[in-house]
């Protein structure tokens, strides 16, 4: 079910390193380097597998990009900021 602003608002102050845009939330991560950044990506992979809530991606070298969204629900759910405390917790 999607969810209304201010239930996102409020979640937002749970995971206070993601920011939101539009119908998504968003966290860059940087590591020491590439390897280290394909190491924290397969461990998102194998939570997202798990959630079979998939993130979308973005690699540029030592810097992961994540966005999440509820694609089905047209905007964010709780799955969302569920897959968000999972990876803030890697």
């Amino acid at each position: 079910m999607k969810l209304e602003q201010a239930q996102i608002t409020a979640a937002l102050q749970e995971i206070p390193d993601w920011r939101q845009s539009a119908d998504t939330i968003i966290r860059t991560l940087e590591f020491a380097d590439f390897g280290d950044a394909l190491v924290f990506v397969n461990r998102v992979a194998a939570l997202a597998e798990g959630a079979n809530h998939h993130p979308d991606i973005d690699i540029r070298y030592s810097k992961v990009t994540l966005s999440l969204s509820s694609h089905d629900a047209g905007g964010l759910t709780k799955k969302d900021f569920n897959l968000a405390k999972e990876v803030d917790a890697l």
